[in-house]
């Protein structure tokens, strides 16, 4: 008699602990260690390239390793395990980079941090609302995914508040703890659909040799893997760019970093709104054509102000970017084997966010300037949005069932 009120409360669960474990393990570690970039530059005395390899290395190392691993694992057991071992791994890598003084332990614990990202990060965390939600998918995962947005435009003020009390080594720590604290119990409380919820595993697209065999998956991953590589290449040498080579004042730097996550906050609500009422290839399309515009305008902004204004601009790009793609996988392929699909995709993203910033960030150590970089980070949102452009609204018509 109460299964419906039973199933809303769970769901409203489901939300929360989407949104505090996005808020932790990809809004303050994946948003919140850039930051600290500029200081393991001047106080270890690191390069560019050597500060931005530790992200790139651990999440290519974890991406081969764990990738197709982690998606099989979370449609055999449920995401709910994997997000409780994610969080403690996250939280646990930034308390050890608060005490790196070698590239050993550095590359160490971002290997933890890229694989509490895995594990407790948007993988998990898609599943988790796909299970939950059918016709209101993009709601939850815009909701949800506010998290990100949220965490991210937090941590460079809160960091940048202890930092100026206690340095930015007991700062890194205390934010390590935090995300423990935020985001573990909820992730321990949480409960799965006993069947996934809108399962289309009868369709001809249940099949993932099925799957594998059509152009739109290549499409999707392509288009997937240049718009997150733009976004993760500006987002990673942002910070640095801005710190050592535009010489803006620490606070400037903060209030950028947390513009761009603000604008991400109504980046995902827009987008996601869009996502129940259009067709998600057009809403894929638009947030793709966003990221491609606003990054030369982020760069190049002439005065503090512009830059604000592009920063908010580039936000509502970055905001929709990760939000999309398992929108859009839902809708291709159908929840049954999400989380293998969205396993080999989500593997080819972390490559791609992997290489790109330390691309950029070794031209500008080569060459003395971001310029040739960014021009890389453009082209690469373009080929994004042209990717998507040749996506199929859906696959529901394909014609023979296997």
């Amino acid at each position: 008699m109460n299964q419906p009120s039973d199933d809303r409360s769970r769901q409203i669960i489901a939300v929360l602990t989407a949104f505090l474990s996005l808020f932790a393990v990809v809004g303050f570690a994946l948003y919140g260690l850039p930051r600290f970039y500029p200081y393991f530059v001047q106080e270890l005395g690191w390069t560019r390239q050597q500060v931005t390899s530790g992200n790139a290395y651990s999440k290519i190392f974890v991406a081969i390793a764990f990738g197709f691993l982690a998606g099989r694992l979370v449609d055999r057991f449920g995401p709910r395990r994997l997000l409780l071992v994610g969080i403690l791994m996250a939280g646990g890598a930034l308390i050890g980079l608060s005490y790196v003084r070698s590239f050993g332990t550095f590359y160490l614990f971002y290997t933890f941090n890229a694989l509490g990202y895995v594990f407790g990060g948007p993988l998990p965390n898609q599943v988790l609302l796909s299970r939950w939600f059918d016709k209101a998918r993009g709601r939850a995962m815009g909701i949800a995914y506010l998290g990100i947005g949220v965490g991210g435009a937090l941590v460079p003020l809160l960091a940048y508040g202890l930092t100026q009390a206690y340095g930015w080594r007991p700062a890194l720590r205390v934010l390590g703890f935090l995300m423990i604290a935020i985001a573990l119990p909820m992730a321990y409380f949480v409960r799965e659909p006993a069947r996934p919820a809108g399962d289309r595993a009868s369709l001809p697209t249940g099949s993932l040799k099925t799957i594998l065999s059509r152009p739109a998956f290549y499409l999707l991953m392509i288009g997937s893997m240049a718009s997150i590589g733009a976004v993760g290449g500006t987002i990673q040498n942002l910070a640095l760019y801005l710190s050592l080579d535009r010489k803006l004042p620490q606070v400037e730097i903060d209030t950028t970093l947390s513009i761009i996550l603000a604008g991400s906050v109504i980046g995902r609500l827009t987008m996601g709104w869009l996502a129940d009422r259009w067709p998600k290839k057009h809403v894929m399309f638009l947030i793709y054509l966003i990221v491609a515009l606003s990054i030369p305008m982020l760069v190049y902004a002439p005065t503090p102000a512009t830059l604000k204004i592009c920063a908010f601009l580039f936000g509502i790009g970055l905001g929709g970017d990760y939000m999309i793609i398992p929108l859009m996988a839902a809708e291709l392929y159908g929840v049954a084997i999400l989380g293998r699909v969205m396993g080999i995709v989500l593997t080819a993203d972390s490559v791609s966010e992997s290489i790109v910033p330390m691309f950029v960030a070794s031209t500008r150590d080569q060459t003395g300037s971001y310029s040739s970089g960014f021009l890389v980070l453009v082209v690469l949102a373009a080929i994004g949005a042209l990717a998507v452009a040749l996506l199929p609204r859906s696959e529901k018509a394909a014609p023979a069932r296997v």
